[in-house]
């Protein structure tokens, strides 16, 4: 039940972040993972980059600072692009690619 709640509050969080992030700034912040992620966020398998187009802002949050951490995800072709974002950067730009399709 803990661990329930726990969950539900870090998603309350992550989710309340997100309203207030600029998605127009997320999109000018895009602009270095389109090498990669595609410019719709559509992936690129030969560089095992997944499609990122349609997913939940609260989750790109999680995954971004997942890597950035480097404890659970690890990446080290991501991880220059995504060391210096600030949790600012990342709510924005979770917020652009949430928009993409």
């Amino acid at each position: 039940m803990k661990t329930l709640l726990a969950v539900l509050a870090l998603f309350t969080l992550v989710s309340a972040q997100s309203f207030a992030a600029d998605a127009a700034r997320g999109q000018t912040l895009y602009k270095t993972c389109i090498q990669c992620h595609g410019t719709n966020g559509e992936g690129n398998a030969a560089m095992k980059a997944p499609r990122i187009a349609g997913q939940y802002d609260w989750y790109i949050v999680s995954s971004i600072k997942q890597f950035k951490a480097g404890v659970e995800r690890q990446n080290p072709t991501m991880l220059p692009f995504i060391k210096k974002l600030s949790d600012t950067d990342i709510d924005d730009l979770a917020a652009y690619i949430s928009t993409l399709k």
